[in-house]
């Protein structure tokens, strides 16, 4: 049986937690392993996944076969974009020194936009604590000058039209807070005594 790269469950119930192992095909999930390569965990937004590049891309060179997940987890790091650009590299396409200039750009602008996406759910985070919380979150928006009153990039906000037989809430309100006092003793009145 082949060399394995695989997933090795680890973590509570309901909670995964996964170690990227190397393990003969033979051995069970959760047994027996060569080498650890890495973690993943996929319970944080986005899935956290750490690891050892070098290590992974040493044992695909070796002939080891990934699983379909551990596959998904190597392309996303970058190690099977390095088994291509050292195929090149093999054929003559390419220098090693191109080969690694192309794998340092790739690896930087990935990861610069894997932290984009943890910093823009962190936000997203403190945005639906604070409105949980009651806290108004400022926003800004390009064009308003001095906030929301008044014009809006040079435009007057019309005013809002009421229809005609429609009474609008506000001036509803203390009508009905000063009739009700007298709608409770006018009840109390009109109950027999007993």
């Amino acid at each position: 049986m082949p060399v394995k790269i695989r997933l090795q469950r680890k973590g509570r119930k309901q909670r995964p937690f996964y170690h990227i192992v190397v393990a003969d095909g033979r051995a069970p999930r959760d047994g027996r392993f060569i080498e650890k390569l890495g973690t993943y965990n996929p319970m944080t937004k986005p899935a956290t996944i750490d690891l050892d590049r070098e290590k992974a891309f040493d044992w695909l060179a070796k002939g080891a076969q990934p699983t379909d997940t551990a596959r998904a987890i190597l392309r996303f790091k970058g190690v099977y974009f390095k088994k291509h650009l050292m195929r090149g590299v093999k054929k003559g396409a390419l220098t090693m020194e191109e080969a690694e200039k192309q794998y340092q750009a790739w690896v930087e602008a990935k990861e610069a936009k894997v932290q984009a996406r943890f910093e823009q759910t962190a936000q997203e985070k403190a945005a639906f604590y604070a409105k949980l919380n009651g806290v108004a979150v400022a926003q800004e928006v390009e064009g308003i000058e001095g906030g929301l009153d008044g014009a809006v990039g040079g435009d007057e906000i019309p005013p809002v039209e009421v229809p005609e037989g429609e009474e609008a809430v506000a001036e509803d309100a203390p009508a009905t807070e000063e009739a009700a006092p007298e709608a409770e003793a006018a009840t109390e009145e009109e109950k027999p005594a007993e």
